[in-house]
């Protein structure tokens, strides 16, 4: 395989390594989950991910009219706070703080309901064959750690196309159908890809999209 950008595969193998053992799900092609979660078309991943965030907009509206018109003297409030020490003083969050959130793959990270940009680990990404436009969960636990899970993947296709490689930037690409798609670095390595290699790809079915899902990368040896 051609020389690559180091530094970029390396930062993607620490990341890989930091999520290793997590709760990875991969959702099957065209069908329900476990769950009973349909396939999403690219409107209903719109329609849901807006709910989501008029629901938390709501929710937030919620607790603080809750907040102002509380009666809690100070120190009842204390048993609900905990305090850090930083290098810019103390600063307060709530006890048994954590957060979930739901978003968007747009190809490398999740767009939060929040309306943030999350990086999706690429051993998850690739291992989970996400594709652009799947709905994602995002737990962040009270030790700061990340734990991503798809829950609605966007409906998509098998595309069969070319690796290839961006000789200004380095970046892997594949040609199918007369259009270039980005893909994670992490997937190619997986499968030991070299330049010239037949490649599978997944894609949203019925949207555009600039990133695809490596399905598998058959060697022209």
């Amino acid at each position: 395989m051609p020389t690559t950008r180091k530094s970029q595969a390396s930062d993607e193998a620490e990341v890989m390594d930091e999520v290793d053992g997590q709760n990875e799900i991969q959702m099957p092609i065209n069908q329900p989950d476990d769950a009973g979660k349909a396939v999403l078309n690219s409107m209903e991943t719109k329609l849901t991910l807006a709910k989501k965030l008029i629901t938390n907009l709501k929710n937030d509206l919620g607790n603080l009219e809750r907040l102002l018109a509380s009666e809690s003297e100070p120190a009842d409030l204390e048993q609900f706070m905990r305090r850090t020490m930083t290098d810019e003083g103390e600063v307060m969050h709530p006890a048994n703080e954590g957060k979930i959130l739901e978003g968007v793959f747009d190809g490398q990270n999740m767009i939060g309901s929040d309306g943030k940009l999350y990086m999706v680990p690429p051993n998850y990404a690739s291992k989970s064959k996400l594709v652009e436009g799947d709905i994602m969960k995002l737990t962040i636990q009270p030790n700061g750690s990340f734990l991503y899970k798809q829950i609605g993947p966007i409906e998509r296709q098998r595309v069969m196309g070319v690796l290839t490689r961006d000789e200004v930037t380095s970046d892997w690409k594949v040609v199918a159908d007369g259009k270039k798609y980005n893909i994670l670095t992490a997937s190619v390595t997986y499968f030991k890809g070299q330049t010239g290699d037949d490649i599978v790809i997944l894609i949203p079915k019925n949207a555009p999209s600039k990133w695809s899902a490596v399905e598998n990368i058959i060697k022209r040896d």
